[in-house]
């Protein structure tokens, strides 16, 4: 018995697959509720409510759109072989930018179109330096990328216990409220900003062709799939490299951009600007398979999670790291069930 790579799974034995390993999470987390002393239907119920209400399909949007922002790049880096790890770092010199601008820039018209400019530009120059590492010395971008989002966070704190704290602000980190020329329109009452939701479709989409409907699309394939071919056949991988990384570190740029600019209206510290975003949307990225019209499907999933999660603690009460159990075992089964799909068990006498 041997456990090989299936080049061409069915649909009926992903189907399958999927289902079997959902099976097994919805009977583990069975088992923890029964513990915690919750009624596991109930659990369940209350993990899907946001689908039941307007109110609760805006939070998965809210979720959704730094996931799909940051998740298409990432599928566009991982799919050329750049795995970039440094996402949240990213998303954070974002939302530096983006409070720049905001705060110590004339505000008029141009303000937001200068915001995302200067906030997806700091993230692509974040990524770029690993990206220049990588290809300069050979320096693993994913130590390089991790380190970073160290570096961003501090640089966080720093701006908003220092020199960037509001001028009437007591007791907290943060920066004045932006003006009104800084603040992105949102739909309705919910936290949905709509102008960034409609640039993370519009960006899926453009990478999507991008990658598979194009001659630099075609590189970028070749250089993921076998390097040794493409410095073959004269392919620049140095610069391909270089540009799928600015490109994964824009739109991580942005979906900081957006949180500062579309949710909280300030610069503020790290862990409220960002519940991990960037690196939730590894997931959303992996489950792709590299491509990034999938993250329209894989990012609302996710955000599926993490909005019933918070549904969760609201509703019993649960504890934060009993919540954080429960997505981490949804999450696992998707790994799980898209790995498993992936292989087969072949008999040999």
């Amino acid at each position: 018995m041997r456990w090989e790579l299936d080049p061409n799974p069915s649909p009926g034995k992903v189907a399958l697959t999927y289902g079997l390993f959902l099976a097994l999470t919805l009977l583990a987390l069975g088992v923890l509720f029964w513990a915690y002393g919750v009624s596991p239907l109930k659990a369940y119920g209350l993990l899907l409510s946001p689908l039941g209400d307007s109110l609760g399909l805006a939070e998965v949007a809210r979720r959704t759109i730094p996931l799909l922002l940051i998740g298409s790049g990432l599928a566009l880096a991982f799919r050329v072989g750049f795995f970039n790890i440094g996402a949240e770092g990213q998303l954070l010199m974002g939302a530096v930018g983006a409070a720049y601008v905001a705060l110590f820039l004339p505000s008029g018209p141009w303000t937001l179109v200068l915001m995302f400019l200067v906030g997806g530009g700091l993230g692509a120059f974040w990524v770029g330096m690993a990206a220049w590492l990588r290809v300069r010395f050979g320096a693993s971008e994913i130590l390089t990328t991790l380190m970073q989002n160290y570096l961003a966070y501090y640089l966080v704190v720093y701006l908003v216990a220092g020199p960037w704290k509001g001028q009437f602000v007591f007791g907290f980190l943060y920066t004045d409220r932006f003006p009104q020329e800084a603040q992105l329109p949102r739909l309705g009452d919910t936290l949905v900003h709509g102008p960034t939701l409609l640039l993370g479709v519009l960006a899926a989409v453009a990478l999507h062709l991008l990658l598979f409907r194009t001659p630099l699309g075609f590189e970028w394939r070749v250089l993921g799939e076998n390097p040794q071919v493409a410095r073959y056949l004269g392919l620049k991988g140095g610069q391909l490299l270089l540009l799928a990384g600015a490109l994964s570190g824009l739109l991580s740029g942005f979906a900081g951009v957006g949180e500062v600019a579309g949710i909280h209206l300030r610069l503020l510290e790290p862990a409220q600007i960002s519940l991990g975003y960037g690196f939730t949307a590894i997931l959303a990225a992996w489950l792709a398979r590299g491509r990034p019209l999938l993250v329209l499907l894989t990012a609302p999933l996710l955000g599926l999670i993490l909005a019933g999660g918070d549904a969760l603690k609201l509703s019993l009460s649960m504890p934060f790291r009993v919540v954080d159990v429960v997505a981490g075992l949804l999450l696992l089964a998707l790994i799980g069930a898209e790995a498993a799909s992936r292989h087969r068990l072949v008999w040999r006498r």
